[in-house]
């Protein structure tokens, strides 16, 4: 009686493990090469995807998680990335043309060849990140605030004078 009572429990456990295993987020994404305007990521998991060459004009990435997330010549005007987390991203080439970047987390990001006129970082945190210098002499100018969650100061974080 106890053998096959423990057969059947030992099956349910394999059956039920199996079935969470299929609700799993299944990792990584690629969005490239896509028309995706006017989307809604907010709150998201979206570590290590990919949206080079993506049209994600006016899309709200707020709150999202998107640590090594590709947006490589992506075209990110009036995107809204509040309070989100985009440490190790690259944000190569992309425009970022009144982009808002309130309180979030940029540490260690690539933000070469950046479109930034009319971008807001408020409050980001932008340590370590890749940056030409033209670029981070024209961020200096605009930068305020304090990061929420790493209590960094903004300005301090570039070393701007």
């Amino acid at each position: 009686m106890f053998k096959h009572l423990s057969k059947i429990l030992i099956f349910a456990l394999v059956v039920g493990l199996t079935c969470l295993g299929a609700i799993a987020p299944v990792g990584a994404l690629s969005y490239n090469n896509q028309t995706l305007e006017d989307r809604d990521f907010s709150g998201q998991d979206l570590r290590d995807s990919s949206f080079d060459h993506t049209n994600l004009r006016n899309s709200n990435f707020s709150h999202a998680q998107l640590q090594g997330v590709r947006f490589f010549s992506a075209n990110l005007e009036g995107a809204n990335f509040e309070g989100a987390d985009l440490r190790y991203s690259d944000l190569e080439s992309a425009r970022l043309t009144k982009t808002n970047f309130t309180d979030a987390n940029l540490e260690g990001a690539f933000l070469t060849n950046i479109l930034i006129k009319g971008a807001i970082f408020d409050g980001a945190d932008l340590t370590d990140v890749v940056i030409r210098p033209d670029t981070e002499k024209i961020l200096c100018t605009m930068l305020t605030g304090t990061n929420s969650l790493t209590k960094r100061n903004t300005r301090d974080t570039l070393y701007c004078p």
